[in-house]
């Protein structure tokens, strides 16, 4: 494959266009934005194209711009996939419970598009055999699948709000429709509703309970966090209802843990060990 800079050289001469008209299209764009990072002068092209010069963010949305090409598609010359952030958000995980909107930006996603015919879905199926083929579809097809209602979450290495039933590092799936608390009606706790609620300072998933005008947070007995009471709306907000989870059984423990790790509490605020934000 062709280096970068000969890949634009090419565009460039299909185009009909000489390094002057370049530089005065990539100013025309740096004066509307008013940056001047965005103006390719005729050196600097041609070092991008003969010398291997990477140019900066602001030049590759130009030459995006001047060339009529996708930005994506000029950072895949470069060795940026954006197709691949899913894969690297996997490498490193902050500690943080958080909405996972990182897979927002991404344009094609890989979906299996054959499935073995032979498959039975009552029964418990080895998924990557089940899968016959799979293949890059742009999101825009599966756009008419979409569920508006759904948002997805990840429950930070730090979050052990709800172990063990919900692993810190797991991936959720929130109905917004269902942002209700619903009192009773459960025969276990698996049947119990674990909401996904945004705080102040960030977000946890959790049992609920309403006491007056207070939203209690409810930890699972075996989790060393506290149960918390926070004024609902002003101080935590109810997002929807924990419909899915995606977790691993393994590797989700913080790096200096050991192989057998009681997990600590984290540390509470000032403000949760005041009033009547915290029972005993």
């Amino acid at each position: 494959m062709a280096p970068a800079g000969q890949r634009l050289l090419g565009l460039r001469k299909e185009l009909g266009l000489t390094m002057r008209d370049v530089e005065a299209a990539s100013t025309r764009i740096a004066e509307r934005h008013q940056n001047e990072d965005f103006a390719i002068s005729p050196s600097r092209l041609s070092d991008i194209e003969s010398k291997g010069l990477v140019p900066n963010i602001h030049r590759v949305y130009s030459l995006s711009v001047i060339y009529r090409r996708d930005l994506r598609e000029l950072l895949r010359w470069y060795g940026i996939d954006i197709d691949e952030m899913a894969a690297d958000v996997a490498l490193w995980v902050p500690p943080k419970s958080h909405i996972a909107a990182i897979t927002d930006s991404m344009m094609e996603v890989k979906v299996p598009v054959r499935i073995d015919p032979g498959f039975d879905a009552r029964k418990t199926a080895n998924l990557g055999r089940m899968i016959e083929r799979w293949g890059l579809v742009p999101l825009a097809y599966l756009s008419q699948f979409s569920q508006t209602q759904y948002t997805y979450g990840y429950i930070g290495t730090g979050d052990f709000t709800m172990y063990p039933v919900l692993l810190p590092g797991a991936f959720i799936q929130v109905d917004e429709s269902l942002n209700k608390v619903v009192e009773g009606g459960w025969r276990s706790e698996y049947e119990r509703p674990i909401y996904f609620v945004e705080l102040r300072d960030g977000y946890t998933a959790c049992w609920c309970s309403l006491k007056g005008e207070y939203l209690v947070l409810q930890p699972h007995p075996l989790s060393p966090t506290p149960v918390r009471m926070l004024r609902l709306s002003e101080e935590a907000e109810i997002m929807g209802q924990v419909v899915g989870i995606a977790m691993r059984l393994e590797g989700w423990r913080p790096a200096t843990s050991k192989a057998t790790p009681e997990p600590s509490a984290p540390e509470s605020s000032a403000e949760e060990t005041k009033g009547p934000r915290r029972l005993n």
